[in-house]
C-alpha cells in the first residue's frame, strides 16, 4: 500500500479525483476502465447506498486484478465502523462529507489518507491537528473559490479540494486552481448518471480528457 504522502501526490498530479457510486459491478468496471483509459490514475467509489460495501470489495478485487496502478478509495466515510469496514475491504484512502476524528484516528494508524469534508476555519483547524494532509471543501458551489483565497492566508501549506458542484468548465476550473487548491472532487459532472445508464463510455472518455487537459492549461498558465 502507498503512503498517505504517494497517494495525495498522485491526486495532486492528477488534479482531478472522479467520484461515483453505481451498484452494478460490470457497469461500474466498465466505466472504471474508461477512466483509466483517460488517464486517471486515482478515484473514488462512493458508500452511498445499502449493500454498498459488498459492491465495493467485488470492484475493489477487480480493480486491483485489472488496473494494479489505479488507486482506488472509499467516498462517504462518515463513521469509524465505515472506516472499518472498507479499510479491510483495502481501500487506498478515505474520503468524507464530515469530519469524524475517530476515522481520522483509523486512517492515521494505517499512514493512509483521510480528506475530510469541512466547510468553516474552525473543522479546518480540528481537521490539520488530526494530520488532514488533504482537506475537501464541502460543498464547494455554497462555499466558492474566494473561500479558499482566504483560508489559505490563514493555514498555509495545507491542501484543499473542493467537491461538490464543480463545473467542468475551463472558467470554474480556473477560478478554483486560482485560488490555490491542489485537485477538484468531481462526480456527477463527470460520471453522470445518464452515462452510466446509458453506457456511454465515448462521452466519458472525451470527458475525461477534456477535463484532465483543462487542468494542464489552467496550470500552465499559472507558472
Amino acid at each position: 500500500m502507498k503512503t498517505k504522502e504517494e497517494v495525495l501526490q498522485i491526486i495532486a498530479e492528477q488534479g482531478v479525483l472522479p467520484l461515483f457510486y453505481y451498484p452494478n459491478v460490470e457497469i461500474s468496471m466498465q466505466a472504471i476502465r474508461t477512466l483509466y483509459k483517460a488517464g486517471i490514475r486515482a478515484m473514488e467509489f462512493t458508500n452511498r447506498a445499502e449493500g454498498a460495501l459488498e459492491v465495493y470489495t467485488e470492484i475493489r478485487k477487480a480493480v486491483a486484478a485489472e488496473m494494479a496502478d489505479m488507486l482506488f478509495g472509499a467516498g462517504t466515510i462518515k463513521t469509524v465502523k465505515d472506516a472499518v469496514s472498507f479499510f479491510h475491504a483495502d481501500a487506498d484512502f478515505f474520503v468524507a462529507p464530515n469530519l469524524n476524528e475517530g476515522v481520522g484516528s483509523v486512517a492515521n494508524n494505517q499512514s493512509m489518507l483521510w480528506i475530510p469534508g469541512c466547510m468553516t476555519p474552525s473543522e479546518i483547524h480540528l481537521a490539520r491537528e488530526q494530520q488532514a494532509a488533504l482537506i475537501k471543501i464541502f460543498p464547494a458551489n455554497v462555499l466558492g473559490p474566494s473561500f479558499i483565497s482566504a483560508v489559505k492566508e490563514v493555514f498555509p501549506g495545507q491542501a484543499f479540494m473542493p467537491t461538490g458542484g464543480v463545473e467542468i468548465s475551463k472558467e470554474n476550473l480556473s477560478a478554483w486552481f486560482t485560488s490555490g487548491v491542489v485537485a477538484v472532487g468531481v462526480g456527477s459532472k463527470l460520471v453522470s448518471k445518464e452515462v452510466l445508464k446509458n453506457k456511454s463510455w465515448d462521452e466519458l472518455l472525451d470527458r475525461t480528457r477534456s477535463v484532465l487537459q483543462i487542468i494542464r492549461d489552467v496550470r500552465e498558465m499559472k507558472l
